[in-house]
């Protein structure tokens, strides 16, 4: 297989330009990396785009691989032919090469097995043949391996058996056939169904699926996993349903050459027992773990979309954070973060029951408030959160609070594990665990990322049926997404924790370690040149990760920008032209430089100074606007200073709330009554969506309306049929 031919053309671009982006890729240079400061090699590729072509390459590869090893194992059996040969270098999957070698690979014992032990692959072959007329009639020939032994293995007692044997051997042949089996997998991809019954009548979440049908070709990725999952907690039997008829006739028009053969009638029970002894099953369990490759794909997706939009959240900067981590026995531990993220100040208060304490609580809460001139109160979401936005919303009223305080409530998914983590132990070494939560809660909302980049992607819950997939495969491509925020906000090499720096291109763990070490040991870098001073972190790991890099207020003035080090002189020569100073970078005085470059003639420019139009782009932008966080342009968290019970939504009330998480079958909208309501895909606008993420996005701040309230169940209805569906 010509891999760079076949990227091209899965991906719609050069031939050349695969050739030189793989190159790039097997260099060692990193995705961030590439997508940022190789476009001209690339001709521009995104990072979402570079990761998809490095998976697919990665799979090729490993075709290849298998495809030779393939080749290999069946020359070595001398059954190796010209056909062969050309159905794997025609193979355009790994089920496929499978397939094609699934005849020659060693078997254990089976029936077929045993039938070539005694001899009958002759009478299969004569079988097969499918004669107009058989002299000997077929029957007469099968008495000539009649064998009469004590050894069960040996014995072929009458010529019925010898053709029972030759039958099996034509099954198994059958079922081994990679046409066959090829040809029967697609036809029940396209017309077989998902069934699922309940094993139990009891209530649970699975109860729609107890009696469930679907057509393939129809079944949603979501039911899929969830489907799975019900199996696997024993609510469900499933099974791949198709009709057999149709089943059968498929295999019929690849076997059967001669339909007046007087071996037509035994030739078709074959057949049919091939189907559903061996073939069937076999394809059941293919498609099944095709809809579940499928399926996990399309909601890592859903997953890694849902998870940038969280990290790339819009942090609230200069604020004063109060982290408040609610619970009921062991009391709600508090943290007061300042602007810098630095704790200030802990405590622990009891507003809620089993040891209520609402005025001593609502004491301690005003006396941090004012000591620390606390600006914003950040409520976790998990237990005791709505009494404790209750208690925290009448507190703000108390006339001793200063009216510009206000709260919001923060998801608190994967707190508990960040604080419990080695990573949260070395980072407060004299906190407990429910101190770090509350710590992690308020630093949440000043830097989404910074903080969230401590705790497992997975850990984090804007997914569904995470914990369902193949965690390698989640843990990697969550990973990227990680990655590929943290190098496009930019990092802080004077403030950022190792975590954040281990996802800088480029940076290791151990390097990020050594950052942080060589940082405490000598003071703040001064310059990204600096850097290079730091233990184990070459010439090689710069280049990767210096652009990515930021030092605000240091010697260099590109050093608080994108640029790259390798394009400082194309900088400083762009300013010199159009009378400019690396001065003027510093003091943000920058505005006409894309004017003034614009006019001049950026093809022209790019070419005087030696560079490609991308990268001059670029480097116009970073200067027009040094030190900008592109997560600026996200909506703001949403404060509140009063509460709304679930028992105060009636339908048709209308409310503003935020995009919590989005899934396949909707998203899910935090409207400030502790419980998240779901806005249906069939209730998002009034025309057809295929998919949530067309519209919305996680963090976003919409307008819906209460369709229906079930107080018992604590179900929230949305919708948006009827107002405008453009996003408010």
């Amino acid at each position: 297989m010509d891999i760079l031919k076949t990227l091209a053309e899965e991906f719609k671009i050069k031939e050349e330009q695969v050739k030189e982006t793989v190159a790039l890729i097997d260099e060692g240079n990193t995705i961030p990396f590439i997508s940022r400061y190789r476009k001209e090699v690339t001709g521009g590729l995104d990072d979402a785009t570079l990761r998809d072509l490095n998976d697919r390459l990665n799979y090729l590869r490993k075709m290849d691989e298998r495809r030779a090893e393939i080749s290999s194992l069946i020359e070595a059996q001398e059954k190796l032919t010209p056909e062969i040969t050309f159905a794997l270098n025609n193979a355009k999957t790994l089920v496929e090469l499978e397939d094609i070698y699934l005849p020659f690979r060693p078997k254990r014992k089976t029936r077929a097995s045993v039938a070539r032990d005694k001899g009958l692959e002759p009478l299969a072959n004569y079988i097969l043949e499918q004669r107009d007329v058989y002299d000997p009639a077929i029957e007469v020939y099968a008495e000539q391996f009649i064998v009469i032994s004590d050894e069960k293995d040996k014995s072929v007692p009458d010529a019925e058996a010898a053709l029972a044997g030759a039958s099996d051997i034509i099954a198994e042949d059958i079922s081994n056939n990679a046409e066959i089996r090829k040809l029967l997998r697609e036809f029940t991809m396209k017309n077989g169904s998902m069934t699922a019954k309940g094993t139990t009548e009891e209530t649970s979440v699975y109860e729609t699926y107890y009696d469930f049908s679907e057509p393939i070709k129809k079944l949603k990725g979501h039911r899929v996993l969830a489907i799975n999952r019900g199996e696997k907690e024993d609510f469900l039997k499933v099974a791949v349903t198709l009709n057999a008829e149709d089943g059968i006739a498929q295999i019929v028009s690849k076997v059967i050459t001669n339909k007046q053969s007087p071996a037509l009638p035994r030739l078709m029970a074959t057949i049919t027992d091939a189907y559903e002894r061996l073939l069937f099953p076999a394809i059941e369990r293919e498609v099944r773990t095709t809809l579940f490759d499928d399926a996990c794909e399309g909601a890592l997706k859903v997953f890694s979309e849902n998870l940038r939009n969280l990290l790339l959240a819009a942090p609230l900067k200069g604020k004063t954070v109060l982290g408040y981590d609610p619970g009921y026995a062991h009391g709600c531990k508090l943290a007061v973060v300042d602007k810098t993220g630095k704790v200030l100040d802990t405590a622990v208060i009891y507003p809620v029951k089993p040891r209520e304490n609402i005025e001593g609580s609502k004491a301690i809460v005003l006396k941090l408030i004012n000591k620390h001139n606390v600006d914003v109160i950040a409520i976790g979401n998990g237990t005791a959160s709505r009494e404790s936005e209750q208690f925290i919303a009448n507190t703000l009223r108390d006339p001793a609070c200063p009216k510009t305080v206000k709260y919001t409530i923060v998801s608190e998914a994967g707190a508990s594990v960040y604080s419990a983590s080695k990573v949260a132990t070395e980072e407060f070494p004299d906190f407990d665990v429910m101190q770090r939560s509350a710590i992690s809660i308020a630093r949440r909302i000043q830097d989404p990322l910074a903080e969230l980049v401590k705790i497992e992607p997975k850990a984090i819950g804007v997914g569904q049926y995470q914990h369902d997939m193949k965690q390698a495969r989640l843990t990697e491509a969550l990973g990227g997404v990680v990655e590929g925020c943290v190098n496009g906000v930019g990092v802080d090499v004077n403030t950022a924790s190792y975590s954040l720096l281990s996802y800088v291109s480029g940076i290791n763990t151990t390097v990020a370690k050594n950052i942080v070490k060589y940082r405490e040991e000598n003071g703040e870098f001064k310059s990204r040149a600096q850097i290079l001073k730091v233990p184990k972190l070459g010439e090689k790991a710069f280049t990767q990760c210096a652009g990515f890099l930021r030092i605000h207020d240091g010697k260099e003035a590109f050093d608080a920008t994108g640029v790259h080090p390798e394009s400082y002189a194309i900088a400083e020569d762009l300013l010199k032209r159009f009378g400019f100073t690396t001065e003027d970078v510093k003091r943000n005085n920058l505005t006409l430089l894309r004017f003034k470059a614009t006019q001049y003639g950026i093809a022209k420019l790019a070419r005087e100074l030696g560079c490609g139009e991308p990268t001059l782009e670029d480097i116009i932008s970073e200067l027009e606007k040094p030190g900008r966080d592109i997560r600026d342009d996200a909506p703001a968290p949403v404060l509140s200073t009063d509460v709304l019970d679930i028992n105060d939504l009636k339908p048709d009330m209308q409310l503003k709330g935020t995009v919590r998480n989005v899934v396949d079958f909707g998203c899910f909208v935090d409207i400030g009554v502790h419980h998240d309501g779901l806005l249906h895909i069939s209730e998002m606008s009034d025309r057809y969506i295929k998919h949530p993420s067309e519209l919305f996005k996680t963090g976003d701040v919409i307008e819906v309306r209460i369709k229906d309230v079930d107080t018992k169940k604590c179900r929230i209805s949305l919708t948006r049929k009827g107002m405008n569906t453009s996003k408010n």
